[in-house]
């Protein structure tokens, strides 16, 4: 995926196999897992993709569906990995609570796929040491 943009992409090819394909969720996860990889552009937590929960539970609820079923297992994956730090586990999950609540579109890229990298290598280090650090614990060798 060439920056956030298509993300919504790992989602929808996930809602295909379960729903159409009727793939069970970990044989449809491990063709999506292993289907994308994710390029950022961009090192300015600012400029990182946030789409509003709302846009997306109105025009397509079943992909809100699943994002919030990826989360839960992401967010299980990270009260074992980093036990009793909420604040980490917040920092890092996919939907930021507050109002209007949003999902983090470049966390659902990092967690939907096999590798991560920048526009270059300076800028994947910037990656590693800057905005995807937790990221880079979480999942050495990915970014």
């Amino acid at each position: 995926m060439n920056d956030t943009h298509p993300a919504i992409a790992t989602v929808e090819l996930l809602r295909i196999l379960l729903d159409e394909e009727k793939l069970s969720f970990e044989e449809a996860w491990g063709v999506v897992y292993n289907t994308f990889s994710y390029t950022n552009h961009t090192v300015l937590p600012e400029a990182l993709e946030k789409w509003s929960v709302e846009l997306i539970g109105r025009l397509l609820p079943r992909h809100l569906e699943l994002i919030y079923l990826i989360n839960h297992i992401y967010i299980e994956k990270l009260k074992k990995k980093f036990p009793g730090d909420s604040k980490k586990i917040e920092r890092m999950s996919l939907v930021e609570e507050g109002y209007p609540k949003k999902i983090r579109m470049a966390y659902l890229s990092i967690v939907c796929t096999h590798t991560v990298n920048g526009v270059a290598a300076l800028h994947t280090d910037l990656l590693k040491k800057t905005i995807f650090s937790e990221f880079d614990q979480l999942y050495p060798g990915k970014i």
